[in-house]
């Protein structure tokens, strides 16, 4: 794993998402994304939240790392389903929406590269919770990146791309959040 390579890509497509889109555009491995992107940045939002949970909790006993260690593994289940039911769901709006062909393997490929701002935002909220307010805000800059993307990688025609953006950009925010709140509320009936 090369991070050097994560964080040009991650940074390419926060700061000009329609030149980074062209560069995974030509990529020839459409499962790269898996290995190279999304697990390694799923594995850090993880590991920002146990030491942001940890830093204000303290190392004050075993309660406090079975916290960090609970939500981090809530980021992570998450963020994880999150990527793959955002993917499933995108593939049949695309179908159905787009009249295209089943290819999961390029959804997965656009959603994988378009959930960077929600990757980057977890990984500083978990560093920094009180931010979590502007987080809020900033995660809609992932309507920039889906309507870049959804040109250059999708190649969707421009009067559908208004309507696709929109409602993608609801799925990839929605999945992960949806799923971090069942989690937590079967975990706090586990407590009971």
């Amino acid at each position: 794993m090369n991070y050097k390579d994560l964080f040009h890509i991650a940074l390419k497509l926060i700061s000009s998402p329609a030149a980074a889109w062209e560069e995974i555009r030509l990529e020839e491995d459409k499962q790269k994304v898996f290995m190279a992107f999304v697990y390694p940045l799923i594995g850090l939002c993880g590991l920002s939240v146990f030491i942001g949970t940890i830093f204000s909790l303290g190392w004050s006993g075993p309660q406090s790392f079975q916290i960090a260690m609970t939500k981090c593994c809530a980021i992570a289940v998450s963020l994880f389903g999150g990527y793959y039911l955002a993917s499933y769901l995108l593939n049949e709006l695309s179908m159905r929406m787009l009249k295209r062909e089943d290819n999961l393997l390029l959804m997965q490929q656009f959603a994988g590269y378009a959930m960077v701002v929600l990757f980057v935002l977890q990984i500083i909220i978990g560093l920094m919770p009180e931010f979590s307010i502007v987080a809020i805000l900033l995660q809609f800059y992932i309507a920039i990146v889906v309507w870049e993307g959804s040109d250059k990688l999708l190649l969707i025609a421009e009067n559908e791309r208004v309507r696709f953006t929109i409602i993608a950009t609801i799925i990839l925010i929605a999945c992960p959040s949806i799923i971090q709140f069942i989690f937590n509320k079967l975990f706090l009936l586990y407590l009971e």
